[in-house]
């Protein structure tokens, strides 16, 4: 290795966190790893890192050679994208992370079609809804239905995400359609939940005014698909992003409910860290999404 690689190799020790998960992340021994520190430490004449056997911290010296190998390597990715002007010589590893339901149902199809058009491209995905440190696991790109708070990532929208008040006509036979938003309080509700704790809904109506209803669910899942398939089976109404429930919609075992009210749309994004250039097969890989999907995704098409 050269000294480039040695300073790869001491970023990704300090964003893992520590020798062994980026060993790891690397693909390689962590006896290979400790010995390019050593070796680099050895040629530069310092410690940049003090060792404990639980985790790794930055010396001094450490933290100011982690912020020029940060430059040091973002120029030198950005010159090899200037330079490697044909897009059909995409190479090397591209670290994904993805929702899961979204993940496996959409983005999917479309890695199948971006890996054909690029057949050396190495792509690793981490399927979870779980919102993961993307510096930390080393992760290039990560695609999130949220609206984005964090402000240590950069993000570019890839879609819009619809959301529907559904039941199934069957419960609607049984229990009778709400007419207003302050039927729902009589009817049996499903609920997603992925922190512990059960959001209110925020329903529009045709004037625009916002209306907020607590949910008191009998179903909760911290899966969307597991809600589609209770509310299929007549257990209640809940809200569901269109990319899921699209086909039963479309089908008519769903049926939208209060449809003169809105449920306020979120959107996909792909973020990524503020401190990275972003690699150019990440680039053409969010450049292939945003014309797949668009403004008026395929699901949409169909409701």
């Amino acid at each position: 290795m050269g000294q480039l690689e040695d300073m790869q190799v001491f970023v990704r020790v300090v964003e893992a966190g520590g020798i062994s998960h980026a060993a790891d992340q690397l693909g390689v021994s962590k006896s290979a790893v400790s010995r390019r520190l050593s070796e680099l430490e050895a040629r530069l004449g310092t410690t940049l890192l003090k060792r404990t056997t639980r985790r790794s911290s930055l010396t001094d010296a450490g933290q100011r050679y982690y912020e020029r190998s940060l430059r040091v390597i973002d120029d030198v990715a950005e010159l090899n994208t200037i330079t490697a002007s044909n897009d059909d010589a995409l190479a090397g590893t591209l670290r994904l992370a993805v929702p899961l339901s979204f993940g496996l149902s959409h983005l999917s199809p479309a890695i199948d079609i971006f890996a054909r058009n690029h057949p050396d491209l190495t792509i690793r995905i981490n399927f979870s809804d779980r919102q993961i440190d993307l510096v930390q696991e080393g992760v290039d790109l990560a695609f999130r239905i949220a609206d984005l708070k964090d402000s240590s990532l950069k993000a570019r929208r890839i879609t819009p995400i619809r959301m529907m008040l559904c039941a199934s006509p069957d419960y609607l036979k049984q229990w009778g359609s709400p007419q207003r938003h302050e039927d729902l309080k009589k009817h049996r509700l499903l609920s997603y939940d992925s922190s512990g704790t059960v959001l209110p809904w925020r329903v529009v109506d045709r004037e625009g005014d916002e209306h907020i209803v607590h949910p008191q669910a009998k179903i909760i899942a911290n899966n969307g698909e597991f809600l589609r398939d209770m509310g299929i089976a007549g257990h209640g109404i809940f809200i569901s992003p269109t990319f899921i429930s699209w086909e039963a919609l479309a089908k008519g075992d769903l049926v939208q409910v209060l449809p003169d009210y809105r449920i306020p749309s979120i959107n996909a994004y792909a973020v990524y860290p503020q401190t990275r250039y972003l690699p150019q097969r990440a680039r053409l890989l969010i450049d292939f999404l945003v014309r797949r999907f668009g403004e008026n995704p395929y699901w949409d098409q169909y409701i």
